[in-house]
């Protein structure tokens, strides 16, 4: 090619490559909202989401930002934001959506502490976007290992007062004792959970929110030993006072590429009555950044400590439960202090991909369209509990690392499967629902 040509075709390149780039980083000023699509949904649920108002500039990037953040209401199959062609130099900005599935009969099998001797199985009844106002109730039951009953409700925005929240939650479990050294000493014997709360909070903007919580536990035990129970007796009851603050600016909650989590909550048990008086506080961080082109990273920060008085063993802060540090799933520890971080990169090897199912007959069609993912990451952790009395070392600490798959099906889950090392590099397969954090 004669190097006129080829200097020619370079320069039509980067003049298309500039627009193409001017046009993605064009702003709009934004003068009407319409909503499409949503039969049930009221539209004010969703307006509530954006991080822009009428009047506001927007660009590409903003609008695909607030598109996730209307995805993470887990209640769509699909949500679009387009700007029409302008009328009369107005800017019509049309948020069209396709609503999912919303009540969810789910059966479930849960092998606990990777023990295929406790197994507990039951049904879990999830009801989303309950009265088209994003409200979700949720019972569960189970059999088997730790059987338990719970029912909750949760209002995210109360009619006429969108920015204020509130919930309901009642709870019975009978959970085999988690303490180490009481297992040591006595073996494995259940105790008995009631617990009733009730909450309300403040969304101050799109970001921040803010509640407080009352509620009330039993425990009982079926004998006292000290620090089985919180009180000088096998039963304890008391009162709950929660306090939580949330700052959230995640684009996408069920996977996240970019955004920070800051959650903290203090809960204040017993207030003194039948000599119970101690508190339990969580602290957690989280940040989601792009690296490289697609490459994504994360890290998360959580700390969780139990003071007081006098502690009981099941308000212990525990590793290998709801708290597990992949390579050390069946390593349990215990005490006042849990530290835990983690680290994690993923890449996509498809993403956001629709798959629709409409040639199914019968099956509602809420039920037959999906938005799909696959990624591969490769992570690292490290953790550990000590007691309030106690220095944190490094060499106590936990410490795994490894790799995997993670298949989005959104609206509905997220399915893991890792291959995880610990610091000694025993292996072990790591398979689970949801995201790792």
């Amino acid at each position: 090619m004669p190097k006129g040509l080829l200097l020619l075709f370079l320069l039509i390149a980067a003049i298309n490559i500039k627009a193409q780039n001017d046009t993605l980083h064009q702003k709009f000023v934004i003068d009407s909202i319409f909503i499409s699509g949503n039969k049930i949904t009221d539209e004010d649920i969703i307006l509530r989401e954006l991080t822009f108002n009428i009047g506001d500039s927007v660009d590409n990037d903003l609008l695909i930002y607030n598109k996730e953040r209307i995805y993470s209401l887990g209640i769509f199959n699909r949500v679009e934001l387009k700007m029409l062609d302008s009328v009369k130099e107005i800017n019509l900005l049309n948020i069209q959506i396709e609503e999912s599935w919303y009540i969810y009969p789910l059966p479930f099998v849960d092998i606990k502490e990777n023990d295929w001797k406790k197994i507990s199985y039951g049904i879990n009844l999830l009801i989303k976007n309950f009265r088209g106002r994003n409200e979700t109730v949720q019972t569960n039951f189970s059999l088997g290992y730790d059987p338990s009953l719970s029912l909750g409700y949760y209002i995210p925005a109360i009619a006429g007062f969108e920015k204020y929240f509130i919930y309901f939650a009642l709870g019975y479990a009978s959970n085999n004792v988690k303490s180490i050294f009481i297992r040591k000493k006595f073996g494995e014997f259940e105790q008995k959970f009631s617990s009733f709360n009730i909450g309300f909070g403040k969304q101050f903007n799109v970001y921040n929110s803010a509640s407080v919580s009352l509620g009330y536990q039993y425990v009982e035990s079926p004998f006292y030993f000290p620090g089985l129970n919180a009180d000088n007796e096998r039963i304890d009851r008391f009162p709950v006072i929660g306090l939580k603050y949330e700052y959230d600016t995640r684009d996408l909650s069920q996977f996240p590429t970019s955004g920070l989590f800051t959650g903290a909550e203090l809960l204040i048990k017993g207030l003194d009555v039948n000599n119970i008086n101690y508190e339990v506080f969580n602290l957690e961080f989280r940040e989601y950044r792009k690296i490289i082109d697609k490459l994504i990273g994360k890290w998360r920060f959580y700390y969780r400590t139990a003071f007081g008085e006098f502690i009981p063993y099941y308000d212990y802060s525990y590793l290998g439960y709801s708290e597990v540090i992949r390579g050390h799933s069946g390593d349990y520890k215990e005490g006042h202090n849990l530290y835990m971080g983690s680290l994690e990169f993923y890449y996509p090897i498809f993403r956001d991909y629709f798959l629709n199912f409409d040639f199914i007959p019968i099956v509602p069609e809420e039920l037959l369209r999906y938005r799909v993912g696959l990624y591969v990451q490769a992570f690292g952790e490290t953790g550990t509990t000590i007691n309030r009395r106690d220095k944190l070392r490094i060499k106590a600490l936990d410490t795994g690392f490894g790799f995997g798959f993670t298949l989005l099906f959104l609206p509905y889950n997220l399915l893991r499967v890792e291959y995880a090392f610990d610091e000694k590099f025993n292996r072990e397969w790591v398979v689970d629902l949801g995201i790792s954090f």
